[in-house]
């Protein structure tokens, strides 16, 4: 696979580009249809969302849902892992904290 960036009309993907909004703690955030949830959290400049029980940041570790660090709640549900879920327009995501679930 090439590094390389396609005219919109030769990309094999055929991307839309939609934008989306979601809110992370009360916190409006956009991001493109299609992306991760920690896609859109990165790209906002959010490298952790999630603390152990000794307050120790977690975020993204492995990217492919392997690690369970980058776990949150969205739309109520908990433990989440926000590489592997596609960002929905509209999503209300919460940080999580080892803390809560003791």
């Amino acid at each position: 696979m090439s590094g390389r960036l396609l005219p919109r009309d030769r990309d094999p993907v055929d991307r839309t580009d939609l934008p989306i909004r979601i809110t992370v703690d009360g916190e409006p955030l956009t991001g493109i249809a299609g992306q991760s949830v920690a896609g859109v959290l990165l790209a906002a400049g959010r490298t952790s969302w999630r603390t152990t029980r000794s307050g120790a940041p977690r975020g993204v570790f492995c990217g492919i849902g392997a690690c369970f660090d980058c776990l949150l709640t969205v739309n109520d549900v908990p433990d989440v892992r926000a590489c592997r879920r596609p960002a929905a327009d509209g999503d209300e995501i919460r940080t999580q904290s080892r803390e809560e679930r003791a």
